[in-house]
């Protein structure tokens, strides 16, 4: 059983949360003030710290702050609940070191999601660390043999950012001085036409790198790359990069297997764009983004249809008119934003 410190100076928040907590399955610990919470995180370790901002005592900045430069406690998940909505807040918050930042009054859904997914996060990079026990923890550059060790010293070494839905990373013309692993979130990397079409070139989702251009020639970014979700990134420069592939011949190799797989993909998607008809290029694209990012075709998805088109290279209103085709059939199910896929073999077997 997993365990949950709630730092909450308000008592019914606290509680009704707590009960959540509790009915999910999860041990919780309870604190009134930062003062408090600071001291359970330190005596307890709990898996997880969920921490209000605006409390008496030491607010949630104070307490964030403080369990970051302990050693024992520094590696918690953190996520700030709070009513404090200002975007300069959020992005306080982020820049601080938290994992997340959940919006008072939240939903259930909300708020396990969050959990769940930090938690997923820590399991994955301890499986990582005993996947093999061949592989030795990384203590310098010349040790980086696989692309697990390149995303390992990623995580160790790299400079972390966070970028909210919509936000651009990087501009077409930009100089492309850094390569940019996700830590969670998705990005697209997109072209503008001459009528101010945005054509959107790849989707990456949690765990895949973007931003490569030429390790030899300084050539600026030839397409812009955006947050479609609330994105975490990390990244090191061209430069620090070069020197690690050319001291580590075996992780060159690795990568360049990995972009050749990323480039036949491409050419795949543009040869479908190009020969498809509209209704195998809807199936298709719902299918891609479903599949890539979420993993899970049973799961709603959520994306605007402007992107969904421009991934599928047919216009936006056809595009709609063809989900709505689908949704008759009983081939989707499309409510706002979501779409949900409700027979996908029978998608898979659009012409």
């Amino acid at each position: 059983m997993k365990t949950i410190l709630l730092i909450e100076d308000d008592a019914v928040v606290r509680e009704n949360t707590a009960e959540l907590l509790e009915l999910a399955n999860y041990k919780v610990l309870t604190a009134a003030n930062g003062k408090i919470g600071v001291s359970l995180a330190k005596t307890h370790l709990p898996d997880i710290i969920i921490c209000d901002i605006m409390m008496p005592e030491l607010n949630g900045y104070g307490v964030l702050q403080i369990l970051s430069k302990e050693k024992i406690t520094q590696q918690i998940p953190f996520i700030f609940l709070s009513a404090k909505t200002e975007h300069k807040d959020i992005r306080k918050g982020m820049n601080m070191g938290a994992d997340d930042y959940i919006i008072k009054p939240f939903d259930e859904s909300e708020l396990f999601s969050a959990i769940e997914s930090r938690l997923a996060k820590v399991a994955i990079l301890n499986e990582n660390k005993i996947l093999d026990n061949t592989v030795q923890p990384i203590s310098n550059e010349s040790e980086l043999k696989t692309l697990l060790h390149l995303k390992d010293y990623f995580l160790n070494n790299a400079e972390e950012h966070t970028f909210y839905a919509g936000e651009v990373i990087y501009h077409q013309g930009d100089n492309s001085n850094y390569i940019y692993l996700i830590n969670s979130g998705i990005v697209k990397t997109y072209k503008i036409d001459e009528q101010g079409k945005e054509l959107i070139t790849e989707l990456l989702k949690e765990g895949d790198f973007f931003g490569f251009t030429s390790f030899s020639h300084n050539i600026p970014h030839q397409e812009f790359a955006a947050a479609i979700e609330d994105t975490n990134s990390l990244r090191i420069s061209n430069k620090n990069l070069k020197i690690i592939l050319h001291n580590n011949h075996d992780l060159t190799l690795e990568l360049f297997d990995y972009l050749s797989d990323n480039v036949s993909e491409i050419k795949e998607h543009l040869l479908e764009m190009a020969y498809s008809s509209v209704r195998k290029k809807t199936a298709s694209t719902i299918i891609q983004f479903s599949e890539k990012i979420k993993k899970n075709p049973n799961i709603c998805v959520q994306i605007l249809r402007s992107d969904l088109a421009s991934i599928a290279g047919i216009a936006t209103e056809t595009f709609i008119r063809t989900l709505s085709d689908f949704k008759k059939e009983g081939l989707i199910d499309v409510d706002g934003r979501n779409i949900k896929i409700l027979n996908i073999e029978k998608l898979k077997r659009i012409n």
